[in-house]
Parts: structure tokens; sequence; C-alpha cells
């Protein structure tokens, strides 16, 4: 069984698991039994609120998980690597459900080095995705960052949304909570003017 398999049906419960049906706290985790031909396998440990992992395309030797906190790890050969390929802890409001909560490689990550990442903000919770680059080293990025979105999300502290991903069309998809609270009681997913609760779509390739 390859580590991508064995560390997805984990993930997988803890990210529907997070929230309870009425939206206002955490669920106790319960995971139903694993499908037949499937079975969870610990695979790593020490990890500090884990919300996502990923990897650049093609590469089959790393794992990258994203921690809520602001940090993203390296799973390598068994092992989460001591130092951080990321580290915004700084810039990052964990308050409720915010936090450092989407990662996403470029296409052509092998030869620009380029992945990018969503997080609400300190101290008021806004939304933004950056853009960084690796470093030299290919387990460390660098300083280097472009923003390419702000959504201001200052009202509310749950409902951030927060999943990102390429798709075919080498587009980044970027998926945007409601802005909090039960019920969207601002109205923001039937609203065709505000930014909250869409699924955006941006060429991060072109213009500015």
């Amino acid at each position: 069984m390859s580590v991508r398999r064995a560390i997805l049906l984990p993930c997988l419960l803890l990210a529907v698991s997070s929230c309870d049906s009425s939206g206002s706290g955490p669920a106790t985790l319960r995971p139903p039994p694993a499908p037949s031909g499937y079975m969870a396998v610990r695979v790593a440990n020490n990890l500090a609120q884990p919300v996502g992992l990923t990897a650049p395309p093609g590469d089959t030797a790393r794992i990258f998980i994203v921690e809520k906190s602001g940090t993203i790890r390296i799973l390598r050969g068994g092992q989460v690597l001591s130092r951080a390929f990321l580290n915004i802890s700084n810039l990052v409001s964990t308050d409720s459900e915010q936090g450092l909560l989407g990662l996403a490689f470029h296409p052509q990550y092998a030869s620009n080095g380029k992945f990018y990442v969503y997080y609400t903000d300190t101290p008021n919770g806004n939304i933004h995705v950056v853009e960084y680059v690796v470093s030299s080293d290919p387990d460390s990025a660098s300083a280097i960052s472009r923003e390419i979105l702000f959504v201001d999300h200052s009202l509310h502290t749950n409902h951030n949304g927060g999943q990102i991903a390429f798709g075919p069309d080498g587009y980044l998809y970027i998926g945007l909570g409601d802005g909090g609270l039960g019920g969207d009681p601002d109205g923001n997913g039937q609203n065709l003017n505000a930014l909250l609760a869409k699924i955006l779509r941006l060429d991060v390739n072109s213009g500015s």
C-alpha cells in the first residue's frame, strides 16, 4: 500500500468530522468502518492540527501536510522532517475555524517552483491567497511571495472555506466560505456581488 493511500482515509475523516451538523462547534470524531479493500494506517505522529495534504505533480517521494497553525510539514520516508517547508504562523489567525487552510502546487512546479496557500490573517481573520516559491533547498520555501487574492472576512471567525486546487484547464480554483454563523445570515450565498460563498477561478499566469 502506498503512503498516499494510507494517509488519505484518516484525512478525509478529519475533514468531514471537523464540525457538527449545527455548525456550533467540534463534533466527536467517530470514523466509520473502512470500506472493503481499504484500511487506515497511522503514518505520522506529532502533527499540530493537520487540515490537508498534497504533493507537487510527479513527486512520489514526499507528502506536504498543512497544519492549521500556519506551517507546512514534509513527510518523507515515513518521517516528518523537523524543519517546516513553510512557516507563516506569525501571519495566521487560528481562532475557531481560522488558520492556514489550503495548499496547491502549480502544475509546472518542477520548473517554476510556485505554490499557493490560503490562510486567514491575524488579527482580523481576513482571507489571503498568496503565491510562494521554493528556495534552492527543495525542502524549504523562500521568503518571496505575491498576494493574488484578498477577501474581507472580518465579521465572524467560522465558515472560512479554504480548499484550493488547480483544474485541468490550468486555472486555480478557490473555495470561499459564506462568511460565518449558521444559515448564512449575511446572505453572501445569494449575493452575486459578494466573493464569499463562491468558487473563484483565477488565472495566476497572466496579468496582475
